[in-house]
């Protein structure tokens, strides 16, 4: 017997977002009540399910993001050896760097919360939970801009991400979640708001075969997970949740079958979706995937 409409329906509805906003808002609270050293600017924003509206039940860590903007690294590849001559006159070293950053983002956490709530992980500072607020990861980053053309500082043009540095890893990363939001809420337009309904149906029920014991909890990143159905084609979301898994499904197998799947893109449309860093999916993973789903 499949899957009854009904469930995939409840599969496709969103986790509460009342205590994520009060999450935000308390970090944002606790940061603007500390002592900044003169001319650093910065932003704090949600990213991850909470900010892209495809959290379901049961997901718990919130991640802010505590973005500084008056220190940026550039990424001038792109440029013209012109434009790069351009762009290096314009701009200098900066003396607050993401090391100073980060020091201060700590400090000014546990200022406000106390140091028995606040530690240091690999790529976040994370924040214990009480009583209003959920568990959170502040990742600390810079503004990362990958320029597409640079003749002055009034007349520029570049795509911007974050970039941060992960100790154990001894690496930066760098990502670009406002595309990523941005090209989300596109593809719903596009999909008559069917995109991040079906984003949470495939969570849920990868997170149903996580219960079961089927799959393993690491095999489907929620991130990934999204990120391939961003590259399904959008008559794929029809209106019958059972047409759409099953039309989704089926285009992917296809997809993997015929070596398509190695144009696919994460959803900010700048990184390749399928690789070998930490920052991307191993293909044999969908490919278990799909036939756990398929068996489902």
């Amino acid at each position: 017997m499949g899957i009854s409409e009904s469930q995939l329906e409840t599969w496709s509805h969103q986790g509460a977002v009342t205590t994520a906003k009060t999450t935000h808002e308390s970090i944002r609270n606790a940061l603007d009540s500390y002592e900044w050293p003169e001319g650093v600017n910065f932003e704090v924003y949600l990213q991850g399910s909470y900010k892209n509206d495809t959290n379901i039940r049961g997901d718990s860590d919130v991640d802010v993001l505590v973005q500084l903007n008056s220190t940026f690294q550039g990424e001038t590849r792109s440029l013209s050896e012109e434009e790069r001559i351009l762009y290096e006159r314009a701009y200098s070293n900066a003396e607050y760097n993401w090391e100073n950053f980060r020091v201060d983002v700590l400090k000014a956490l546990r200022d406000y919360y106390g140091w028995s709530l606040v530690s240091e992980g690999n790529k976040s500072i994370k924040v214990a939970r009480d009583s209003n607020r959920l568990p959170s990861d502040v990742i600390v980053c810079l503004q990362y801009r990958k320029y597409k053309r640079f003749r002055s500082t009034n007349d520029q043009n570049y795509i911007e991400g974050i970039v941060f540095y992960t100790h154990r890893d001894n690496r930066w990363i760098i990502n670009f979640p406002k595309p990523h939001y941005d090209n989300g809420v596109e593809k719903m337009t596009y999909t008559n708001k069917r995109y991040k309904p079906t984003v949470r149906l495939f969570k849920n029920a990868r997170t149903y075969l996580i219960d079961n014991r089927i799959i393993a909890e690491d095999l489907a990143p929620s991130y990934f997970l999204e990120c391939l159905l961003y590259n399904v084609p959008d008559e794929h979301f029809g209106s019958n949740y059972q047409k759409t898994f099953l039309s989704i499904i089926e285009w992917l197998i296809n997809s993997f079958s015929g070596g398509q799947y190695q144009n696919f893109l994460c959803q900010n449309e700048q990184l390749p979706l399928f690789g070998n860093t930490p920052e991307q999916w191993l293909a044999n993973n969908v490919i278990e995937l799909l036939k756990k789903l398929i068996q489902l």
